[in-house]
């Protein structure tokens, strides 16, 4: 737009959404109108005068009750209670409960005396009802101080001040008004009451103007320094990183020479297309980081308990948390990692197994920072190197920071965290503490630093500025901090130490981020970590943890992006974030999922199999007497979810089977574990969230299973198990909500099931429930193969109304690929129908130009039954159409099961991420880290070819058993490993290392001439497998195929 000298020019913005394209298109149409904006503008006037008289509010307290609401919602230290109680409180928010207070709102309370104070009660009275017409929930608590004998005069009088209506009906009911009267409150818990309290305000202070115009200031900021102007010597040449010997390096980055480490290399204002993260976490606490080191940290749970906020913002890929280098004679900032605040010259990012390191150099000053999660504490460490390579001495100042959540959500948590400094020998810090929401418990977060000259603040509003951000802070602009602690603000912690460097010196800095659950435990925790040499001495034990775990099997194939997967990459996210963090980047979870972690866990057979003896063990606990179990829940309490979901229980006896058939571990069956004990499902709930008891009854694991198996076993009017309110597919919630639909692929995975859980009762001694088992299987069989079979393909399912799902007639997922791959991989499929059914997988579901294998298609759109939360996802996007990577994952395995070598090699090629990303066009396609899989990859238009979500994903332990045991036939059972591989006929040889304690078994695989030959150490096996033995010796293992083999 260009506007010449004197024009002027209005513009109506509009913003809007409706249900339809069409609709939306007709109204900004009409409001292109001029005169149609201005109506809009002249209603919304009219109405808002209309509502205010109907309250009887005057336009002028219109803005009081706005500032007052400012102070509700956004903590102001001038609002809260008085200092000294917010220190002192002691109690959480269940001490509120007896006071009929829930405490989940934000709390108004005003304490008036005498009856003269009324007039601020009105006031307020109306300023809630404002508030409750625009929207905004506040509990409003009046406290009845009176001292005299009037109490209940004053009483009588405040109620009749309520007026009739949604007001009084609202009374004493969350969002309403509550009158107490303050002799009924304990002196604890009139603490706790000012303590969490969002805004006080006293009866005696005058009116509501009055108190806002005393207390509502503007904050002073102190003056930026005025670092003098220094003439700058010239720097020396910027250093840049050679991609050189980088693997798959695709313009941004690439593995190292081991593939140890994913190299990323960003110059001038480079950015990677999406944040490429790293998952750093132990049993206790953990971190998600990103190639920029933007991420957020956690303890015990990464939903209900994190320590920094998460932003879940992949665009600006913003942190609560940073570190600052400056320059204290010129006022240089910038960061040691791409962000907050960027440098110049180039970075380089290093993610490893358990740790990620950030290179740069700036104005000479080269800076090395190793973020990680101690072995087993619940620290999260920083080691920063700085090394002076300017040819002068520099003095520096490093500034780390980090903005407390203590909770789920810092909008609800952050006004009850107290903050206060502490100390020891070798470094400060700043502890953080959050009674209100950790149940009154001396849980303690803390920030450390190593150092002696330390300067520090616990004020978010004073190191970032007002409308501040990390990347522009407040506190960068001034010298020191100001030493601020306490309660009643906007919590952080911010540490800064000052440094002298000459030229070619180097010295080391530890940040420490952790939780104790006391002060003394804080204190022991900072006494561990907080030092140079224990730092990197931690660093060496979570790496030879992490070694000692990846490489219990090693590869070596013509396929080096599927070895860079399978040697370390594949487990680590398994472990790293399924199982320790149960969080990613786009998806801070915190719970186990019932059939999530147990699916995970059966990657472990080799690398871990004691992590799926414990999950089988967990899992069972939480299983209902009735057979169903929690679809989710968190630790610790245990809180989760009971749902009408029909598969999460089968995957007990699933897994056990698989368990004991890896391990031998047959005694495992016998274990006692107790059960869970809550009210059943109301005819017309899906689900319920809440804490179950414990029951006293404890079983063995194998009842558990039973129970499971004999709460499966009913069926529709196909002869198909009923889907609930869902199967595997959680979206398809509605198709058998109201209990008659039935799930085709639910059948094969239960005929799967009862076929391997029979045989498992054989050898149990358990006969009746081999041949309950046995006899339920043939029946299901013949159920799937004549009422599922669809003439080319298997149905999905069928709807409560007998509607088909998955049917070439309709027009919806006319053909999903779950129902194919697991009549393949079930084996109750009919081998001609499997087959047919699996050319129809391919013809209709892979698409080579993208890249991807859809769940189904076509997505649902709305153009036949509803079924359920799955379509509201785009069509192409996630389960609704597009890839998910299960379900390519099983249908790549029933390829390989059927025999079909080539195309099963073929197909995981053309889902590898590292292949998504193997040139810049290619990654700014696919955009997700080449180094984990994606949960997802869009088949939506305009998006093909987009990863969704990653690392956070069960495809990661599918494709290592896709890869270890379908493909490559790594086979183990008991103390007996056997390998029997599926090869490219292009593949003459493959290497694998197998260590079994301190054995290394080196096996090398050959193609022989006539049949399957195995060789150990020079000597001929009977059989295809080899005694495994765990003493120090190294073995040479020859496996000779046959030449129908692969």
């Amino acid at each position: 737009m260009t506007l010449k000298a004197g024009e002027a020019v209005t513009i109506d913005m509009l913003y809007g959404v409706t249900l339809k394209r069409d609709t939306t298109i007709a109204l900004i149409e009409k409001y292109r109108n001029h005169i149609s904006a201005d109506r809009v503008f002249e209603l919304a006037w009219s109405h808002s005068q209309v509502a205010l008289r109907q309250l009887n509010i005057r336009t002028e307290d219109t803005s009081l009750f706005n500032q007052l609401a400012s102070a509700v919602l956004f903590s102001s230290a001038e609002m809260r209670g008085e200092s000294d109680a917010l220190m002192q409180n002691r109690l959480g928010q269940e001490s509120l409960w007896r006071h009929a207070i829930s405490g989940d709102l934000p709390i108004l309370l005003v304490r008036i005396e005498n009856i003269n104070q009324l007039d601020l009660v009105t006031t307020l009275i109306q300023a809630h009802q404002y508030w409750r017409q625009k929207g905004l929930t506040v509990d409003l608590l009046i406290l009845n101080s009176d001292q005299g004998g009037y109490q209940q005069n004053l009483f009588n009088q405040l109620t009749t001040l309520i007026p009739a209506g949604d007001e009084r009906q609202q009374a004493d009911k969350p969002g309403g008004i509550f009158i107490r009267k303050a002799e009924s409150f304990s002196a604890d818990d009139l603490q706790l009451l000012l303590s969490v309290a969002a805004v006080v305000l006293e009866g005696r202070n005058g009116s509501l103007a009055d108190q806002l115009s005393t207390l509502l200031k503007p904050v002073r900021t102190p003056p930026a320094f005025a670092f003098p102007s220094v003439s700058k010597t010239p720097p020396p040449a910027a250093v840049t990183f050679s991609p050189e010997r980088l693997q798959f390096f695709n313009g941004t980055g690439g593995f190292n020479e081991d593939g140890s480490e994913y190299h990323i290399i960003l110059s001038g204002q480079q950015q990677t297309p999406a944040p490429w993260c790293n998952v750093l976490a132990n049993s206790q606490s953990g971190t998600v980081i990103s190639e920029s080191g933007q991420g957020y940290s956690w303890y015990e749970n990464a939903h209900e308990y994190r320590l920094t906020p998460w932003h879940n913002d992949p665009v600006s890929d913003s942190s609560g948390e940073a570190l600052y280098l400056r320059d204290e004679e010129t006022g240089d900032v910038w960061s040691p990692t791409p962000l907050p605040v960027r440098g110049k010259g180039d970075y380089l990012t290093r993610h490893g197994f358990g740790y990620s390191t950030f290179e740069h150099t700036e104005y000479g000053i080269s800076s090395t920072l190793t973020v990680f999660v101690a072995e087993e504490a619940p620290v999260r460490l920083s080691l920063l190197t700085l090394s002076n390579l300017s040819g002068k001495t520099r003095n520096l100042s490093i500034t780390g920071y980090v903005e407390w959540v203590l909770g789920e959500l810092a909008s609800r948590s952050a006004r009850h965290v107290v903050t206060s400094p502490a100390a020891i020998a070798t470094g400060s810090a700043v502890l953080a503490r959050n009674f209100y929401n950790s149940t009154g418990s001396a849980r303690t977060a803390f920030f450390a630093v190593t150092g002696t000259r330390i300067a520090h603040s616990g004020n978010r509003l004073e190191c970032l500025g007002r409308n501040g951000t990390t990347r522009q802070p407040a506190m960068m602009n001034v010298r020191g901090l100001s030493g601020n602690t306490g309660a009643g603000m906007d919590p952080c912690a911010a540490l800064q130490t000052l440094t002298t460097l000459i030229d070619g010196d180097s010295r080391s800095f530890v940040f420490a981020l952790g939780v104790g659950e006391d002060e003394s435990a804080v204190t022991a925790l900072m006494q561990q970590f907080l030092s140079t040499g224990e730092a990197q001495n931690e660093l060496s034990k979570v790496k030879q943890h992490w070694h000692q775990l990846l490489t219990k099997v090693q590869i070596q194939t013509p396929a080096a992006e599927v070895d860079l997967l399978a040697n370390g990459w594949l487990l680590y996210q398994t472990l790293a974030s399924r199982l320790l963090a149960r969080s990613g980047y786009y998806q801070s979870g915190g719970a186990f999922g019932f059939r999530d972690q147990l699916q995970d866990t059966l990657a472990l057979t080799h690398a871990a199999p004691q992590r799926l003896r414990d999950q089988l063990l967990l899992c069972a606990s939480r299983q209902f007497i009735e057979g169903d179990v929690q679809h989710w829940w968190h630790p610790p309490a245990g809180r989760g979810v009971r749902t009408r979901c029909s598969d999460d229980y089968l995957w007990l006896p699933y897994a056990l089977c698989r368990y004991v058939q890896a391990t031998d571990d047959i005694a495992l069956l016998s274990q006692p574990v107790s059960y869970l004990e809550g009210r059943l499902l109301a005819e017309d709930e899906e689900s319920v969230y809440e804490l179950p008891g414990v029951s006293k009854i404890n079983e063995p694991l194998w009842q558990h299973c039973v129970r499971a198996v004999n709460h499966a076993l009913t069926f529709g009017q196909h002869g198909l198990p009923l889907m609930g309110s869902g199967d595997w597919n959680d979206g398809m919630s509605t198709v058998g909500i109201a209990g008659k639909g039935e799930s085709v692929w639910l059948g094969f995975f239960l005929y799967t099931v009862l076929d391997r859980f029979a045989a498992l009762a054989v050898r149990f001694g358990d006969t009746d429930t081999a041949r309950h088992c046995q006899e339920h299987a043939q029946t299901l069989k013949t159920a799937l193969n004549h009422a599922a079979w669809d003439g080319e393909w298997y149905l999905r399912g069928f709807f409560d109304s007998g509607q088909t799902l998955g049917s070439h007639a309709d027009s919806e997922c006319r053909i999903d690929a779950i129902a194919q791959s697991w009549s393949v991989l079930s084996g109750a499929g009919e081998d001609a129908r499997c087959r047919s059914a699996m050319a129809a997988l391919y013809q209709h579901l892979v698409d080579k130009d993208n890249r991807l294998i859809k769940l189904l298609t076509p997505p649902f759109d709305g153009a036949g039954p509803n079924p359920g939360y799955i379509r509201g996802y785009l069509p192409g996007v996630r389960e609704n159409g597009g890839q998910y990577t299960h379900g390519a994952l099983w249908a790549i395995m029933a390829f390989a099961a059927m025999g079909e070598t080539e195309r099963a090699w073929s197909l995981l090629s053309m889902i590898n991420p590292v292949n998504h990303s193997g040139n810049q066009q290619d990654m700014a396609i696919y955009k997700a880290e080449p180094y984990v899989m994606a949960a997802d990859v869009y088949a939506a238009e305009g998006h093909s070819g987009r990863g969704g979500w990653t690392w956070y994903t069960g495809s990661s332990g599918w494709t290592y058993q896709l890869i270890g045991e379908s493909l490559l036939g790594i086979t183990r059972r008991g103390n007996a490993l056997s390998v029997r591989p599926q090869l490219p006929a292009d593949w003459s040889e493959i290497k694998i290392v197998y260590r079994e304690g301190e054995g290394i078994y080196n096996i090398r695989v050959t193609r022989g001439d006539s049949t399957y030959q195995l060789w150990l150490d020079g000597k001929r096996c009977d059989g295809d497998e080899i005694a495994l033995e765990s003493h120090r010796q190294e073995h040479q293992v020859e496996v000779r195929l046959g030449s129908a083999s692969g």
